[in-house]
């Protein structure tokens, strides 16, 4: 009988191992949790011995005994957790279904027993560790089977992972299969140009010659470019403007025009003032929505939780305050060199007046102005 193999590997934040000997005093002093024998836990609707530990909130069991309840198996060696399903026990299709995860491998490392992908892309996730060992099938794009040795930094991959994730931003899993798409090439610049077109955006790079900046290179962005942050959260094409850092995947055809044009598959914006964490984006996600006015929300292209929030210096934009309270805010931030936060929406008047954003007091949420449209 054919039996379900889930690999599994193990973080700091992401996985509690303990036994149900452990006592809640031991647990509590490694990890500040606390044991809630209070909590019963039902598998299948019949009811097991497993009490959950609570650490920050967040609901953790004990790997070996729940894996057992659920008919697995568990082997732990070093940094990685094996759960192998019992002899005898039937195969769940849904369980077994893979994440496929398409883009760059952004960054590559060697492990003791394969390697360690960071890869950017399109799918369930955009951002993830995937880790490679002998149990993960390589292969190149016409279906001829490769080695784990072949992955360079800066491929272009499809990846079937999962189906769990270890609990840590990005999120890690075992690459069940690897299929290597192609070479990509690799531009860290500031942007040039930044323009809007027809069938979509185009970046451009320069160079100095002759005393001046000439352009040397054009990348073409469409729907199927990614534009993500270093901390792996969405960037919208109104947020690259001239002097913007970049890290640019694209290629490797290109034109014979001057300059040569490529498709960009991947670009990490590294403006500082982007970088934002995650729980401080849905936190203001959901303070901007709030305050997007009546008669915007009818225009507004971007939901909710695609709000594009960053960080912005008063003194460098054209903010119209909300009020005279908010401008007196406003210049008492600017006078101390300080920051605010902006909500980006994109409109279906931004090539009339240019998107909707929102500007908010760091600290209290505070609706402080909006970006002057044309």
């Amino acid at each position: 009988m054919k039996k379900t193999k889930w690999l599994i590997t193990a973080t700091v934040g992401g996985l509690l191992l303990t036994t149900a000997a452990a006592g809640a005093d031991s647990i509590a002093e490694r990890v500040d949790g606390w044991l809630r024998g209070d909590v019963n836990i039902t598998i299948d609707g019949e009811t097991t011995g497993l009490h959950p530990v609570y650490i920050d909130g967040k609901a953790y069991l004990p790997v070996r005994e729940a894996a057992g309840a659920m008919g697995y198996n568990v082997n732990w060696s070093k940094e990685r957790i094996a759960l192998e399903q019992e002899e005898g026990q039937p195969v769940d299709e849904e369980e077994e279904a893979l994440l496929q995860l398409s883009g760059v491998i952004s960054s590559l490392s060697k492990t003791d027993d394969g390697y360690r992908l960071e890869v950017l892309g399109h799918g369930t996730n955009q951002w993830m560790v995937l880790h490679v060992d002998e149990e993960t099938v390589v292969s190149d794009s016409d279906g001829n089977a490769a080695q784990g040795a072949a992955l360079e930094e800066g491929m272009r991959i499809n990846a079937q992972y999962g189906p769990i994730i270890a609990m840590s931003y990005p999120g890690q899993s075992h690459a069940a299969s690897i299929e290597i798409v192609g070479e990509t090439l690799v531009r860290e610049d500031a942007a040039f140009t930044v323009e809007q077109g027809d069938d979509g955006w185009q970046l451009q790079f320069a160079e100095l010659q002759d005393s001046e900046f000439k352009p040397v290179l054009t990348l073409n962005g469409g729907k199927e470019t990614l534009l993500i942050t270093a901390q792996g959260t969405p960037v919208d094409w109104h947020q690259i403007v001239p002097g913007t850092k970049v890290k640019a995947y694209y290629g490797p055809m290109m034109t014979k025009s001057l300059p040569p044009q490529s498709p960009a598959h991947v670009i990490v914006v590294q403006d500082e003032a982007l970088n934002i964490d995650q729980d401080t984006v849905d936190k203001f996600r959901d303070i901007a929505w709030e305050l997007v006015p009546e008669q915007e929300l009818e225009h507004l292209q971007t939901t909710k939780e695609e709000a594009q929030i960053s960080w912005v210096s008063p003194e460098l934009t054209s903010i119209m305050p909300a009020d005279d309270d908010a401008k007196q805010v406003i210049e008492d931030v600017t006078e101390q060199g300080g920051q605010l936060i902006s909500a980006l929406y994109a409109t279906d008047q931004d090539a009339l007046l240019g998107p909707l954003q929102i500007v908010m007091h760091p600290d209290t949420g505070e609706l402080l102005g909006f970006f002057i449209r044309m």
